[in-house]
């Protein structure tokens, strides 16, 4: 830790003196005028990646996801605007610009070539590009042909590098992720900015389709200032779609074990006014009663021994429906956005087993609710040139019920488990975990994030992000004597966290440095009301902590074809609200003296290419890692997995250490054949030598279970075009995952292993000509093998699922 926390000063102290360069050699004038707009198809949809550059000059920029652009600094005097771009005829137009400050809005409508481009070399960057070109460890998932396919968000992730998505199950089931030997907590999850933990588990990964999304930011290790929060092993933002032409798209999906899964998303803008509605809608259902075999899952007989079964799961349906609204103004001189928003969802979640797969339940189950009210707000240029101001607030209103009192015990065939004289068993505690309960969890919560960044001059910088996070929870078991309901516990957290950054680009853009400080607080406040002699006393614990973490990022290109990226930072996790107070729909024991998790995170990675052969096309990349920690916070491993009791807390394990290497190459041909391989392997060890009494740890630089460390992905994909019809386009598209056997325990014997997994998907997606109807189907899991994540958890086996998808573009 101490070398890694050296590399970090060093770093930071060579980007001291980058700024001090910099700011000498990048002072520029400041120039008259902004030129911004969007560009828009024949059918009103935006455009991304376009080319907008002024002839003679090197002003250019490329437009993003919802087809805007921007060209700051334009000097005074006349230009031509061209617009160049794959796949559309070139368009320019004359602009003239006075000596008075201007703000030109110019918005265009390109139309389709139908030229052979072979040949034309395009020069710029797409948003996509110009993210993961910044430093850091960062991949961005664009989601526009995977919303006509039946796959959900987590399938995304996981098929990207170094991402595993730990997933107890099917449909709605618990989901952890995994970022390169980073785990749990350590991984943020947001929403266009905000902390998904706003929603609720009624409005997760699990139920928002890739078709409602415009894209995935995945931050590995290092995460930037303007995502000011605790993500002390990486963070996926999602960032959902903010496309302001008017449309109206629908998709129904239907498939194995009952599964259903509909979205509906629509737009109205008015273009005189700017005002704007947003509506966006999904329901997910799924019986998830996919069969389950192997030497995890097994009957206990009368006589005490072992039945290996394959058997379905039978507690274990999932529905989630939910709903945005957003009534505002976009692209009015007054803001680029204005939004306030309503969220609410809804769900039925029953709960199968708990940690592990020794015990099933039946009859133990939650729903969810969750109302969200939020506010967003973003002006570029606010005031004066070059201040960018972005607000997401909200306040949500959350409830949780779990429902457990069903008192006999169960096997996997949903029967009762019957004793050695043919009585049914009773469960321990008189319910399926524990005690019975029908526990009320109520949850008001609070969170805002503001950023403000001011372009000092045009390759320089700040930015300044302030977040707030508060929770109030109550709890009540109305399973409790009606006096002992009287008393309800409370449960309140609130987390401040501010960042201050600085950028720099230098060297004609070859040369880009990002470095940021992060300061943390966390308050908690644990109070249970208690009845002693007759009298009421309160049970309390209350802390505070604060720290401090900072970091770098740097690329730089050395050829015009070898970029060089490399990232560090002291990086804070604070412990979360389910690991200090607990979360019993997902058996999670409350720890209140749990302490903060603190990393040193280093990245040092290369992007090579694009080379170009004939018709073929190659890129190329990879990372290696050191993840460096202290005090990581994992779920208690428990090595006697047929114990009746399956619950645990978070604990601190103590140091551990990462180090690895992913890497990842792209291939296509004549845009027709599109492939990928990637794959991450760490080393994840315990690094704790010493035990309070000096003696050596007997787990001492040994591997962490639970821990997939080794993982292969890859992706094929082939388009044909004018199938059956002209205009029609025909995908087709295979898909493979490998993940390397690993222990779920400490003892490390094969009753605890899983087996080594080979898992292959096929997907076909037809589009009509039209361009509004788009039909898909997807094989999953073609050759039934079996899948495990969490403990050993199995996941569903071979499934096919049919999806029909409908758009209006023009209303």
């Amino acid at each position: 830790m101490a070398n890694s926390l050296l590399l970090l000063r060093k770093s930071c102290g060579l980007t001291m003196l980058l700024i001090l360069s910099g700011l000498v050699l990048g002072i520029q004038s400041i120039y008259a005028a902004t030129v911004k707009g969007k560009v828009l198809d024949a059918q009103s949809e935006p455009i991304p990646g376009v080319i907008v550059q002024i002839k003679g000059s090197t002003l250019s920029t490329i437009t993003s996801l919802d087809g805007t652009y921007q060209i700051l600094d334009v000097p005074q005097g006349e230009f031509e605007l061209h617009l160049s771009c794959l796949g559309y005829e070139g368009h320019s137009k004359k602009l003239f610009v006075k000596e008075t400050e201007e703000v030109f809005l110019l918005d265009f409508s390109l139309v389709e070539s139908t030229t052979d481009l072979d040949g034309v070399v395009v020069v710029g960057q797409s948003v996509k590009s110009e993210i993961e070109t910044q430093g850091f460890a960062v991949e961005v998932i664009e989601t526009e042909k995977a919303a006509l396919q039946s796959v959900q968000t987590n399938d995304l992730l996981n098929r990207t590098a170094g991402v595993r998505v730990r997933q107890n199950g099917g449909l709605g089931s618990r989901v952890e992720y995994n970022l390169n030997g980073m785990t749990g907590g350590s991984v943020r999850i947001f929403i266009d900015g905000l902390p998904i933990s706003t929603y609720g588990p009624s409005f997760s990964l699990n139920s928002i389709p890739p078709a409602l999304i415009e894209g995935i930011e995945i931050y590995k290790g290092v995460i930037p200032a303007h995502l000011a929060d605790d993500a002390l092993g990486g963070a996926i933002n999602v960032i959902l779609k903010k496309g302001m032409s008017n449309h109206l798209s629908a998709s129904v999906s239907y498939g194995s074990f009952n599964t259903f899964q509909n979205s509906l998303n629509a737009v109205f803008r008015n273009e005189k006014s700017g005002f704007t509605t947003k509506v966006s809608g999904f329901y997910n259902y799924s019986d998830n009663d996919y069969e389950v075999w192997g030497k995890f899952v097994r009957n206990i007989l009368p006589n005490g021994r072992y039945d290996y079964v394959r058997a379905k799961r039978f507690n274990d349906s999932y529905r989630s429906v939910g709903g945005k609204i957003d009534i505002g103004f976009s692209n009015v001189k007054w803001a680029d956005q204005f939004f306030i928003s309503y969220t609410g969802s809804d769900d039925y979640n029953e709960i199968q087993h708990g940690a592990y797969m020794s015990i099933p339940y039946k009859g133990r189950f939650s729903t969810s609710q969750s109302n969200v009210f939020g506010l967003n707000y973003s002006k570029e240029d606010l005031l004066t040139r070059g201040l960018n101001l972005n607000f997401n607030g909200s306040f949500s209103k959350r409830s949780q019920v779990v429902t457990d009192t069903v008192r006999w015990n169960y096997n996997w065939f949903g029967e009762m488990s019957l004793g050695k004289y043919g009585e049914p068993i009773l469960r321990p505690q008189g319910a399926q975990q524990g005690a019975p309960t029908i526990n009320h969890i109520d949850r008001n919560v609070s969170t805002f994030r503001a950023t403000a960044d001011y372009d000092i001059t045009k390759n320089h910088k700040v930015i300044l992000s302030q977040s707030y996070f508060n929770i109030d929870r109550n709890d009540q078991d109305m399973m409790r004597s009606a006096l002992e309901r009287e008393f309800v516990g409370t449960r309140d957290l609130q987390k401040y966290i501010t960042s201050l950054g600085y950028e720099f680009n230098l060297i004609q853009s070859r040369l880009k440095g990002n470095i940021f400080g992060k300061y943390y607080v966390q308050d908690i406040d644990r109070m249970d009301p208690l009845l002693e002699e007759g009298e009421r006393v309160e049970d309390r614990v209350s802390s505070k902590r604060n720290t401090i973490g900072y970091g770098m990022a740097y690329s730089f290109k050395l050829s015009k074809k070898l970029l060089i990226l490399t990232s560090g930072e002291k990086a804070v996790r604070m412990p979360s609200e389910g690991e200090i107070f607990g979360s019993p729909g997902e058996n999670i024991v409350e720890n209140i003296s749990i302490r903060p998790e603190i990393s040193n995170n280093f990245n040092l990675g290369f992007k090579l290419g694009d080379f170009i052969v004939d018709k073929h096309e190659f890129s190329f990349s990879g990372t290696g890692f050191i993840r460096d920690t202290k005090d990581k916070i994992t779920r208690e491993i428990n090595d006697r997995i047929n114990d009746a009791v399956q619950t645990a807390p978070f604990v601190n394990l103590g140091k551990t250490k990462a180090i690895g290497f992913e890497g990842q190459v792209n291939y296509s041909f004549r845009n027709k054949l599109q492939a990928s391989v990637n794959f991450s392997k760490f080393n994840s060890v315990f690094n704790t030598k010493y035990d309070p009494n000096g003696n050596v740890y007997k787990n001492y630089n040994q591997q962490i279970p639970n821990d997939p460390y080794f993982t292969v992905n890859s992706s094929l994909e082939y388009t044909v075009r004018d199938l059956f019809q002209k205009g029609s386009t025909l995908r087709l598209s295979h898909y493979f995952s490998f993940v390397e056997s690993f222990y779920t325990t400490w003892l490390e014997i094969e009753d605890f292993r899983t087996p080594r997994q080979y898992v292959h998907d096929f997907g076909t997606t037809y589009i009509l000509p039209n361009q509004r109807l788009a039909i898909s189907a997807d094989l999953r899991n073609i050759f039934d093998k079996q899948v495990y994540d969490n403990f050993a958890v199995q996941k569903p086996g071979r499934a096919f699922y049919l999806k029909i998808n409908y758009t209006i573009n023009k209303f």
